[in-house]
């Protein structure tokens, strides 16, 4: 009877990895796209091992074809080396001096705006370019130094010419970066990038390939009192929850299985706290909790992948730096709200997922930490208006931004309101009265408060 039933479990073990496997797959090929896109080291070193491939292989075609190089340009390989030389130098130097304007321009992003907007530049794909075509230049050059024979009547020309060729591009790229790092230092497009990447998302809801595919359709949640012990899955890793497989969690567990996911997308994990609760518990509970806990994609900060309330975030922080005493901008900050009000508009008129589903094998998911949309709203504004409050420039466009908000969702819902519609409309009153009365509180002058009432409820 021990064997049959080890050997049940196996199968079973077996089946749930099979089950799993597709959706851990493209979890961690996101996972891996998303750390390449913002690694200045990645595409920088494809293009140099292909700057040196292409040396040796230019080289070959020279000595073999190029034996009467008549018509086209030739040097001497007195001149060539010379040449190449200078332009070696030129290369690894300028590559210094583009480093150094990165990391200026890092610290100025991180010192003015926010920390978190530094990822932008990261991913900036002309400066990976820029640095990628500096290395291969310089590498492509040194090989060629390599294989030039001074007893020869020339020089070899197509690689040569190359050489010429990768030098051109570097100096247009170069002036092409300069322009580009001046203009991405303006916080207005620093702005720009956070809320279409945020709205990219929200495009996809409730379902899409970035967010998150449906798991099943939407039920009443369980009464889980009369469920029995639970099995507590723990989390392994501290750190921020980049990305999580709902489907994979979900296919780790056998039919008939209540989880109950206890954290999101966007929150911090501690190791040993809890990651999902489950009833009853598995036949094999540790090949269960090692697949959920694969799952879930944790690093050591918070990235856009799925992350919706990042954006606000981003967001936020830039209007908190210009409402500090030590940047005291309250244009920018002006500038943060409406941005974050075409942000809020579709996000708010978008369906979320649901916190309870129930997937084709029985199994039921429940998500109580996903935010709603009056969580939004409060991660949206709660902190800006507590700032705004003594800046009536900041706090009537506020005002009309919450009203703009609320005369939306109040007009853009079709058919009956739900009980979630209901407390966004709700949270946008509330977060209307909160800024008028942070206004009074903040000791204004009665024609500025008067300003802020008119606009409140006009």
């Amino acid at each position: 009877m021990t064997e049959m039933s080890d050997s049940t479990h196996g199968d079973g073990s077996a089946e749930l990895e099979h089950e799993v496997a597709p959706h851990l797959r493209r979890l961690r090929s996101r996972a891996l796209r998303d750390r390449m896109a913002e690694s200045l080291l990645f595409l920088p070193m494809v293009m140099l091992v292909l700057s040196i491939g292409l040396s040796y292989a230019l080289g070959e075609i020279d000595e073999r074809f190029m034996t009467n190089p008549s018509k086209v340009i030739t040097f001497t390989p007195d001149i060539a080396v010379t040449l190449l030389g200078t332009i070696a130098g030129a290369m690894i130097t300028t590559a210094g001096v583009v480093f150094s304007l990165l990391v200026v321009s890092l610290q100025l992003a991180s010192g003015q705006f926010s920390p978190r907007v530094l990822r932008g530049f990261w991913r900036d794909r002309h400066g990976q370019v820029l640095v990628g075509l500096l290395l291969s230049t310089f590498a492509f050059c040194v090989v060629a130094l390599s294989r030039i024979d001074t007893g020869a009547d020339h020089a070899p020309p197509l690689t040569v010419g190359l050489a010429l060729l990768l030098t051109l591009l570097s100096v247009i790229a170069i002036v092409v970066y300069l322009d580009r790092i001046s203009r991405q230092q303006y916080v207005g497009r620093i702005m720009q990038r956070v809320a279409r990447e945020t709205h990219v998302l929200i495009s996809e809801l409730p379902y899409g390939p970035h967010i998150g595919v449906k798991v099943g359709d939407p039920v009443e949640p369980p009464d889980l009192a009369a469920l029995g012990r639970p099995l507590v899955v723990t989390a392994v890793a501290d750190g921020w929850v980049q990305q999580l497989s709902r489907r994979a969690v979900v296919a780790a567990t056998p039919p008939g299985t209540v989880l109950r996911l206890e954290t999101r997308v966007g929150a911090y994990l501690t190791a040993g706290t809890s990651l999902v609760t489950m009833w009853p518990p598995p036949p094999d509970p540790a090949v269960t909790a090692r697949l959920i806990a694969e799952a879930v994609i944790v690093g050591p900060a918070r990235t856009m992948q799925q992350d919706i309330d990042f954006g606000l975030r981003q967001l936020n922080d830039i209007g908190l730096r210009a409402l500090s005493a030590a940047v005291n901008d309250p244009t920018t900050a002006v500038e943060v709200i409406l941005r974050i009000g075409s942000v809020m508009r579709p996000l708010l008129l978008a369906d979320c997922p649901a916190q309870s589903v129930r997937d084709p094998e029985g199994r039921i998911l429940l998500t109580p930490c996903d935010l709603d949309h009056a969580e939004y709203v409060g991660h949206a504004f709660n902190q800006l208006r507590h700032y705004a409050a003594p800046h009536t420039a900041v706090v009537i466009p506020l005002v009309r931004t919450l009203r703009m908000l609320a005369d939306g969702c109040r007009s853009g819902y079709r058919g009956a309101l739900t009980p979630d519609r209901v407390r966004t409309i709700e949270a946008l009153d509330r977060q209307l009265e909160l800024t008028v009365a942070g206004a009074r509180a903040a000791g204004l002058l009665p024609e500025d408060l008067a300003q802020i009432e008119a606009a409140a409820t006009a």
